[in-house]
């Protein structure tokens, strides 16, 4: 059983799709295919069920996708373990963030961290899923580390270290019936048009919940994936928005204004894996993320 055969496996066991896993593993299909039937011959058994349409996990494929898993994370412990003997910190990091974020300065923090160790090869992915999608890459092992919007309630599975928490503010045209108040009620916006992110974002979660709570879900007219556009919509008067004070603007025609009696509040959260022992890499990443933001 090699090392590579069991790394397509689990590529594929994760995409669904030998297409996909050829490209993730930047190899042909007809390797990807291959390396599978050679492992299902060496083990006696189908890990997968063919059809024209579809790939799904045989019963004894998900059996063997974590034991496949642990068996890969120990060898690469092992290899960065003999590597790091010899030559400092090795290995990788696959780290998920938001589209934007103002607690820490991950590039920053990201560039001290690769300036003090050049050999760990560092790949950033930028969500456009939201937090949600995140924490679950991390869940599945495809991140190794992400930055979220979601509160800890929403994290099972997972270690989370607090970077910020950061109040939610309503974004108004200046022209708009509450502009003059010097603070809104969510009970105040019931029945508006919304600015906000789509589905899955952290920010859009907590919001949906509360206006749900009050018995009047929302209408969102307009999803955008970065939060720092959402007050062009606002000022061209195509909605109301109610955000993380982060992306709060400081422009004429849109007015900001605090939420009265909401105690509603945006947690920003750094999260690792809770079902295995971070490599040395990310164990050195954590760190540094705690001496900055604390």
């Amino acid at each position: 059983m090699e090392t590579r055969q069991l790394e397509y496996f689990v590529a594929v066991a994760e995409e669904l799709s030998f297409t996909r896993a050829a490209q993730r593993m930047f190899a042909v299909q007809s390797t990807v295919s291959a390396a599978v039937r050679a492992l299902e011959t060496e083990l006696g058994t189908r890990l997968f069920d063919r059809s024209t349409r579809r790939v799904a996990l045989s019963a004894a494929g998900a059996a063997f996708l974590p034991e496949a898993k642990s068996a890969i994370e120990a060898l690469e412990r092992a290899r960065a373990t003999v590597q790091e003997a010899s030559q400092g910190l090795r290995g990788s990091l696959r780290i998920g963030t938001l589209t934007s974020i103002g607690g820490v300065d991950l590039p920053a923090l990201l560039g001290a961290f690769h300036r003090r160790h050049p050999r760990v090869d560092i790949h950033v992915t930028v969500s456009i899923t939201g937090s949600t999608g995140l924490a679950e890459e991390v869940r599945q092992g495809r991140l190794d580390l992400a930055v979220v919007g979601l509160p800890e309630a929403d994290l099972a599975g997972l270690e989370v270290l607090r970077v910020e928490t950061r109040p939610f503010v309503a974004l108004l045209p200046a022209t708009h019936r509450l502009a003059p108040r010097r603070a809104v009620r969510l009970a105040d916006l019931a029945g508006e048009s919304f600015i906000d992110t789509p589905r899955g974002f952290g920010n859009r979660v907590a919001m949906d919940r509360a206006f749900d709570a009050l018995g009047s879900p929302r209408r969102v007219t307009v999803e955008v994936a970065d939060l720092r556009t959402v007050p062009g919509y606002v000022r061209a008067g195509l909605g109301i928005a109610v955000v993380p004070e982060t992306t709060a603007p400081d422009e004429p025609d849109v007015v900001v204004r605090p939420l009265a009696g909401a105690g509603l509040d945006w947690p920003l959260n750094v999260v690792t894996s809770g079902s295995k022992e971070p490599s040395r890499a990310l164990r050195t990443l954590l760190d540094l993320i705690e001496t900055r933001v604390h």
